[in-house]
């Protein structure tokens, strides 16, 4: 969430920042609601004080036994206006409110312009696409053939866009989740185990509601959400929280499930995992000092790509053009590993500095040694990796023209195996 006062003093910063993204919004109608607001703050501080002046005068015209009729009816009056001012009060600050936290982050300086991700910036890449002697299959024919995920009984048992992963196929999602997990926390991020579904409040703060509730899996009874990412439970964490400066910067990595309902991507990679309602995912997540936080962004995408880089997978770091950056994001970069089945590039980790946008909305600050006041603290995450799209990824590189697939080296302890067949 952006700062009231901040866009009260730099409309047309703003309006160029949603130019740039794409986005339209009626700043006029905040600028107005603001000035009005600002005024009843004015007027209600003043008559809080004459109040507070007549109840001294009040006191001591009783204690002389003079008559303070006059000024107690008086003062009645204020008192009426007050609470009409803080009852008026109250319905602005919503409205203000609503606003806020429906206008997306500011894009950062370095941020490419562009509409979509055909104005993406690529930034480098990492290991050439393998040659195949053989044309090269689709990661849903291979695991059918090898008998590790079924989705036709993924979609019994539940619906489209969902899997079974059998044997080796359940397996291979294992053992990159402890791969994952273990390589993280050997760089300095403490793993979490967080909540899989979360209250209202915590999806509100990273910025999924109001925005995204359509792409939202909901309880009724009582209201909670399925995590679309573990970055929800793990930013919310912190919610609410002072920190001293000496915590900063805090790392953390967890693995969960994760639930989206994809509701704008009909006829969208209908088949395979791609873009699945359920799928597992290991995150990493970081609050730093502000100064520090586009530093910590480069590190935490060289973090994600150590990931793919040991397992062997060439990719791409892309940098994303301000009309294909996330909500909450100031910058990002996407990781696309190759898919030969699909001779192209997929996304499989998104890395974003979102600088105070998150911790404004979640309350989350830090105090500097030595300083007065707090501070927000500046919040990151990445994918560190998609376990679905990295088994994919590797089904459709290691495959062998007699049907097999080998086992990254990096694998291979974790597997107790060397191929699958």
């Amino acid at each position: 969430m952006l700062d009231a006062r901040f866009i009260r003093e730099n409309i047309e910063v703003l309006k160029t920042a949603l130019k740039r993204r794409g986005t339209e919004a009626d700043l006029s109608g905040f600028a107005a609601l603001e000035g009005d607001r600002l005024r009843l703050l004015k007027e209600i501080e003043d008559l809080r004080n004459k109040r507070n002046v007549a109840s001294e005068e009040i006191g001591r015209l009783k204690r002389q036994g003079q008559d303070a009729a006059l000024l107690v009816s008086e003062m009645k009056g204020v008192a009426d206006r007050i609470k009409d001012i803080e009852e008026t009060l109250r319905g602005m600050e919503e409205q203000a409110s609503g606003f806020l936290l429906n206008i997306p982050n500011i894009p950062h300086g370095s941020v490419p312009e562009g509409k979509d991700e055909n104005d993406n910036v690529e930034v480098r890449r990492w290991g050439t696409p393998g040659e195949f002697d053989f044309t090269p299959l689709n990661h849903w024919d291979i695991a059918e053939k090898l008998d590790i995920i079924d989705f036709e009984r993924g979609a019994k048992i539940t619906g489209a866009r969902f899997a079974v992963m059998k044997g080796m196929g359940a397996r291979l999602e294992r053992a990159l989740m402890n791969f994952m997990l273990d390589l993280n926390t050997a760089k300095g991020f403490k793993e979490i185990f967080p909540p899989i579904l979360v209250n209202r409040e915590s999806m509100t703060g990273t910025g999924q509601l109001p925005k995204f509730s359509e792409e939202l899996f909901r309880t009724a009874e009582p209201e909670f959400y399925l995590i679309p990412t573990a970055e929800v439970p793990v930013t919310n964490i912190h919610r609410n929280e002072i920190l001293r400066e000496d915590q900063l910067p805090i790392y953390y990595t967890a693995y969960t499930p994760c639930f989206r309902r994809e509701a704008g991507s009909h006829g969208k990679d209908v088949r395979g995992l791609i873009r699945q309602h359920q799928f597992n995912k290991v995150e990493l997540v970081k609050f730093v000092r502000p100064e520090d936080s586009y530093n910590e962004l480069e590190s935490l995408t060289s973090a994600a790509e150590d990931i793919l880089q040991r397992l062997g997978l060439p990719y791409r770091t892309v940098l994303l053009c301000a009309g294909d950056m996330g909500f909450s994001s100031a910058k990002t970069y996407d990781i696309e590993v190759w898919l030969p089945g699909q001779q192209r590039y997929r996304e499989i980790s998104s890395c974003s500095n979102f600088e105070d946008f998150q911790a404004r909305r979640a309350g989350i600050r830090f105090k500097r040694e030595g300083k007065k006041g707090t501070e927000f603290v500046h919040t990151l995450n990445g994918s560190g990796l998609a376990i679905g799209r990295t088994l994919v990824a590797i089904l459709e590189n290691y495959q062998q023209k007699d049907g097999t697939v080998l086992i990254p080296a990096a694998l291979q302890s974790y597997m107790n195996a060397e191929i699958i067949k």
